[in-house]
């Protein structure tokens, strides 16, 4: 070996040596002030639910406010855009949900790229959509759904946390599955979505179990279906869209915390360990159980991995649909 590159080794080994070492020593100190979990979207729906749950677990956990920042807008996407800029020292950290799987397949630009900027830390929650209506329908199985908007196209709206959300795209695919004439109304979250469609300024939605759970229990909107291929046990008698006859629907909305790319792999181990302990409380799962909400459990590798293979398919599934968003 020539001593050019015999020292170019060594230099190259040393500085992996000092990087691992300061990545340690972060750790080792880490936190030393308030987390922030940039939430992206408004307050009040179910990504702000799940994030404010585990939350306060992480801050109990570890002894530093953890500090919820809903950042709405865009249908996650402005969220996403301002936590892939934040230093990466674990200090800042990303909910992110299946919409960011779907969006470049709605975009025709994002300013980040979701797979490159982000580090994932670990899957936090996931939980079926469900086909709700108001009132003011007068339909309460998918069928009768189906023909209401067959006797009045272009009258019935669908609303959705925003453009790219899954709320959009879970619509996009039934108005593609069903072939009716239904109008999508972006939202800037779930919350106000809800208040909406109880209003009766839209008619239907196909919301996240916990934003809609209170509702369907409260009789404030009717659950026709749910988007998983197994019936949820917090919608007892309610069918899935596949059994209702939108044979091969499958929606699941997931949860992941994630952390700006390059933050230390031993802040994003503690981290793993740390939601894996939130998850396991008591009050936590119980919670979750009364929403209909499962709780995660992969470390980052395989969270890696599952996002990957998310976006792969609903980018195809959003293109194939025809759904876009600005």
């Amino acid at each position: 070996m020539n001593k050019t590159l015999s020292s170019f080794l060594r230099a190259g080994m040393a500085a992996l040596l000092s990087a691992a070492a300061a990545s340690t020593a972060l750790a080792d100190g880490w936190p030393a002030k308030p987390i922030t979990i940039v939430v992206p979207f408004v307050a009040g729906g179910t990504t702000d639910i799940v994030a404010r749950t585990v939350g306060q677990k992480l801050s109990e956990s570890l002894g530093q406010p953890v500090i919820i920042d809903n950042r709405g807008g865009a249908g996650g996407t402005v969220g996403a855009a301002i936590a892939s800029k934040a230093p990466a020292d674990g200090y800042t950290l990303f909910l992110a949900t299946i919409a960011h799987s779907i969006a470049p397949g709605l975009y025709k630009r994002l300013p980040y790229d979701f797979q490159r900027d982000f580090d994932p830390v670990a899957l936090v929650a996931s939980t079926p959509n469900v086909l709700v209506v108001n009132d003011k329908v007068p339909a309460r199985s998918v069928a009768e759904l189906v023909a209401y908007i067959k006797a009045n196209p272009g009258k019935v709206n669908f609303g959705s946390a925003g453009n790219g959300s899954t709320e959009h795209i879970s619509g996009e695919l039934f108005r593609s599955m069903t072939r009716t004439d239904v109008t999508h109304v972006p939202y800037k979250g779930g919350a106000p979505m809800m208040a909406d469609l109880i209003g009766g300024q839209i008619q239907m939605a196909i919301e996240t179990s916990p934003s809609a759970a209170p509702h369907v229990r409260g009789g404030k909107v009717h659950a026709l279906a749910v988007t998983t291929l197994k019936r949820s046990p917090a919608y007892p008698g309610v069918p899935t869209l596949d059994e209702a006859g939108l044979k091969g629907y499958d929606m699941t909305t997931w949860f992941a915390l994630m952390a700006p790319h390059g933050t230390p792999p031993a802040l994003v181990t503690r981290l793993n360990a740390e939601v894996a302990r939130a998850l396991q409380q008591q009050d936590v799962a119980r919670r979750f159980e009364e929403q209909g909400v499962t709780a995660g459990n992969m470390r980052p590798a395989e969270l890696k991995a599952f996002i990957g293979s998310e976006t792969t398919k609903w980018v195809k599934v959003a293109r194939d649909a025809g759904a876009t968003a600005e």
